[in-house]
């Protein structure tokens, strides 16, 4: 028998047969020689064959993102077309009859402006410069009018910030100078906490009861206000009120979901991560990492704690032993954390974006599960369901993306492609029942899924901005650089 000399490489750590070498030398068989060669030249072929077909499916799902990324478009374009065709200078398009809707007694342009950052993105140039202009030459905030803040500064004051950062248009930073120094007499309250309502001409102010998500969610767009105007009163006033809000949760760390700004006592005790709380949680997180705060650091971390022990929900249905339980949010008695009712719905379906961006992915996912387990229910996502039952409380969909915003964010922070698929589910879902042939339209219930003569202006400013990003090519927007408001407004990291 002939023998020879075969060189090993170890690439591994080092054990007492390679004694700390990457190479040994072995006297082996001449047959046995030939019989590592093959397995080498059999190992690299298929090596090589994975990386093929890994390489071929990546180029697969690259074209589909981009397919799905024009689809995206095109249908905003076809909702923003309907507006034009028969809203155009006012707030919103009632799709099914043709008409427009407006907020207030007079316009305020909410369309327009919660739109023309997604126009941007999505390099839509024409219908953004057309936009643009039309904006800085009709919208006026000298309106003897009652506006709500909360919803003014998350649509108006967010959509002119972001959109003069994205284009350098110093005219919509005017018009956002404007309207943050007549929404301050909101702040003039004796606890610090804001009014609901201001007279945009007169200063005045009403709506002593308010709730945590109005009085906490206005620190992104007055913080972002005072550093592009350098002027500090926007920061301070908006922060004192999140402030105020948290010194006033209960011993437990709960918040309630009403509160009287001008006693700061509490008049609604229920707790969750609902209506009237959820932007809240958001805004704590949100303003650490935007501004850096370590004030919403510190609320932020103490808070989440609370909401983990007391809202969230284990849901075991006695599937299998290998599946986790559901994970869920419920509600709960802020001074006790007792258990007062097991509801989640669709505006709850922000939660898994929120705890991503926080970096806990793994109790995102599982929420995620659980809000798609919802939408899957019924082929769309209904406004309130009983997750304890799967009992649809509240049928309505008034074209919400907080599931989609979720989708996206597990995406990116995963790359994993089941996220996509979700997203293309959900898209498909949400064109097939909510097309109308002049826009988009609400669904009185997801159950029968007839539909409402209702077509927001978030589905601009969110809904259709969180699909594009989610199949869109990841230098569309640099997703490190940016904080979104609760509204998509994207607003720039400056530090």
């Amino acid at each position: 028998m002939s023998w020879t000399r075969l060189d090993v490489r170890f690439d591994g750590p080092p054990t007492a047969l390679t004694e700390g070498r990457r190479y040994r030398n072995f006297l082996v068989p001449e047959a046995l020689r030939f019989g590592f060669l093959i397995s080498k030249l059999t190992a690299l072929f298929l090596a090589l064959s994975l990386t093929a077909i890994s390489a071929n499916s990546q180029s697969r799902t690259n074209v589909e993102r981009q397919q799905l990324a024009a689809q995206v478009k095109a249908e905003f374009l076809h909702a923003w077309r309907g507006y034009k065709k028969y809203a155009w200078g006012h707030d919103d398009l009632k799709p099914l009859s043709k008409t427009h809707h407006d907020w207030y007694a007079e316009p305020l342009l909410m369309t327009p402006v919660d739109a023309l950052d997604t126009m941007l993105l999505m390099r839509l140039k024409d219908e953004a410069r057309e936009t643009r202009e039309y904006i800085v030459r009709h919208l006026s905030f000298d309106r003897d009018i009652y506006v709500q803040n909360f919803e003014v500064t998350i649509r108006l004051l967010g959509g002119l910030l972001s959109s003069y950062q994205l284009t350098g248009d110093k005219r919509l930073l005017v018009l956002a100078e404007d309207l943050g120094h007549r929404l301050l007499p909101v702040f003039n309250s004796p606890t610090g906490l804001p009014y609901r309502f201001v007279n945009l001409k007169t200063g005045k102010v009403r709506g002593e009861i308010s709730n945590p998500a109005e009085t906490g969610t206005l620190l992104i767009e007055f913080g972002t206000l005072s550093r592009v105007s350098r002027n500090p009163i926007f920061y301070e006033k908006a922060k004192r009120a999140l402030v105020e809000t948290y010194n006033r949760r209960s011993p437990i760390g709960l918040v309630g979901t009403r509160i009287n700004v001008e006693t700061g006592k509490w008049t609604n005790p229920g707790s969750h991560i609902s209506a009237e709380i959820d932007s809240y949680y958001e805004y704590l997180l949100k303003s650490w990492l935007l501004f850096g705060d370590e004030d919403c650091k510190r609320m932020w971390l103490s808070s989440i704690q609370s909401v983990h022990r007391y809202l969230a929900d284990e849901v075991d249905r006695g599937v299998s032993r290998r599946v986790d339980p559901e994970r869920w949010y419920g509600h709960a008695d802020m001074n006790t954390g007792k258990r007062t009712a097991t509801t989640y719905g669709a505006l709850d379906a922000f939660f898994p974006a929120v705890l991503a961006l926080s970096g806990d992915l793994r109790q995102a996912a599982r929420l995620q599960d659980s809000s798609i387990r919802m939408w899957r229910l019924h082929g769309i996502e209904p406004e309130v369901l009983n997750y304890q039952t799967m009992e649809v409380m509240h049928a309505g969909y008034p074209l919400r993306p907080e599931i989609v915003e979720s989708t996206y964010y597990l995406y990116h922070y995963t790359r994993n492609p089941k996220y996509l698929e979700m997203g293309k589910t959900l898209f498909e879902d949400f064109v097939k029942y909510c097309k109308t042939d002049e826009g988009y339209a609400a669904l009185k219930s997801v159950v029968t899924k007839e539909k409402s003569d209702s077509m927001q202006s978030f589905l601009f400013a969110e809904t259709f901005k969180y699909f594009y990003l989610l199949f869109a090519p990841p230098a569309t927007l640099n997703f490190e650089r940016v904080i979104f408001n609760t509204e998509a407004h994207p607003m720039r990291k400056m530090n």
